[in-house]
């Protein structure tokens, strides 16, 4: 038996396989919304903040699942809220198909997002109930990240050939849709690990509003909108920050992105590996502060050092959200890690919204796109400051300490 499971390892391998290969399926989708875009543009004649109704519809339907539906893995427990999220986000994939209208293909963008805000706070749930300790929940957390990172980077790969090969964009939703089955059979096969239900399990939204309260998730909350804030700096501005620069074309430069979500990927994979040997504290304060001064050098030294930094700066972001996330979340019982894990997924999206206008509205006004990385820049020595004090002060680990011996180390018995 695994120790505070209570399955035994061929199903717990089962459970880990199904949230990996989750979040893959999922990032395929999200992270190709760029290339999908200039598609829908052409086709309906769209302004570009009209066509970005493609992002916000997905953010939003995201976030507002996460905040008001998160807490239903804890009410209802992991499977049927799973499946349920796997389902809608499924019927969503394959009505693309269908659809030839903008508004409809919008509002598939805002259900699928609710979808997989239902079914990724159910997962998040999930790695909590199959982790025997703090330490693990995080190092599953990265290598659950890890598989996202390989969904951003298939995603565009398979939408570009499909494409070049002259099919609608909309087939990449088939293809998801078509993953999503094979999660569902999965799904309704493994064994879980039984959960412990709130006590207020009536209560209609209590523990979201005691996730709301608690200062630790509201403070690894704050330390995920200002690095997603970061993040969203690289996948929506940069290209536009090369252009502006006038940056001479090499191969740097049109692979910018593919290097930064490579890097990204590879950097959770070994995050997964140093978390569990080195203190996470320190990993994350050194971590960014490599962000920091990958985004102050690039936009003080220019394009020339720039087009080599910016991209570099996705090593060092591999595994500040994971990590984050993973900590907020165990800083709550296991039976209230479905409503933690719905509250720091509502601020990340919030922020995936916020960030880039602020950004793109900042170099409006000043009149280059630099001035948009200059606010990015502060935001990354915002989250610096941040968890460098974390380091110094370490204010979690009495409360990791305390959960860590109640919650993990005494499995429930398998249902």
């Amino acid at each position: 038996m695994t120790a505070g499971t209570g399955v035994d390892r061929r199903n717990m391998a089962a459970i880990k396989g199904l949230t990996y290969v989750m979040f893959a399926m999922f990032a395929m989708t999200t992270d190709s919304v760029g290339l999908i875009i200039p598609e829908v543009i052409r086709t309906f004649g769209l302004s570009l903040t009209a066509a970005g109704a493609f992002q916000y519809a997905t953010m939003g339907g995201i976030a507002i699942a996460g905040l008001f539906l998160g807490q239903l893995a804890d009410r209802f427990g992991r499977r049927p809220i799973l499946v349920v999220g796997l389902t809608v986000f499924a019927v969503a994939s394959f009505a693309f198909a269908a659809g030839d209208s903008f508004v409809l293909f919008t509002v598939l963008m805002g259900l699928s997002g609710v979808a997989i805000g239902v079914f990724k706070t159910a997962a998040l749930a999930l790695v909590g109930d199959i982790s025997a300790s703090t330490a693990q929940h995080t190092a599953i957390m990265n290598m659950a990240e890890g598989f996202f990172g390989i969904g951003s980077i298939v995603g565009p790969a398979v939408l570009t050939r499909l494409l070049g090969a002259g099919v609608p964009w909309q087939w990449l939703y088939v293809i998801a849709g078509g993953i999503c089955v094979l999660l569902i059979v999965t799904a309704l096969q493994v064994k879980y690990p039984e959960s412990v239900k709130p006590a207020a399990a009536g209560a209609g939204m209590s523990g979201t509003a005691t996730a709301m309260k608690d200062r630790f998730v509201l403070g690894f909350s704050a330390g995920v909108f200002l690095y997603v804030a970061i993040e969203a700096a690289i996948y929506v501005w940069m290209p536009t920050l090369f252009t502006a620069w006038k940056v001479p074309a090499t191969w740097i430069v049109a692979y910018s992105l593919s290097v930064f979500f490579l890097l990204r990927a590879a950097g959770r994979f070994l995050g997964a590996w140093m978390l569990t040997r080195f203190r996470w504290q320190a990993v994350l304060a050194l971590f960014s502060a490599g962000i920091f001064l990958t985004f102050f050098l690039s936009v003080t030294l220019g394009g020339a050092w720039a087009v080599y930094l910016l991209p570099l700066s996705g090593l060092f972001m591999s595994v500040i959200y994971p990590t984050l996330n993973s900590k907020g979340i165990s800083c709550l019982p296991k039976r209230e890690h479905g409503a933690g894990a719905g509250v720091i997924l509502f601020f990340t999206c919030v922020s995936a919204v916020i960030a880039p206008l602020a950004m793109g509205a900042a170099g409006d006004t000043m009149g280059h796109i630099v001035y948009g990385f200059w606010l990015a820049t502060a935001f990354a020595g915002l989250l610096f400051a941040g968890l460098l004090l974390n380091w110094l002060f370490d204010p979690t680990r009495t409360v990791l300490e305390r959960l860590n011996r109640t919650e993990y180390l005494h499995g429930h018995a398998a249902t």
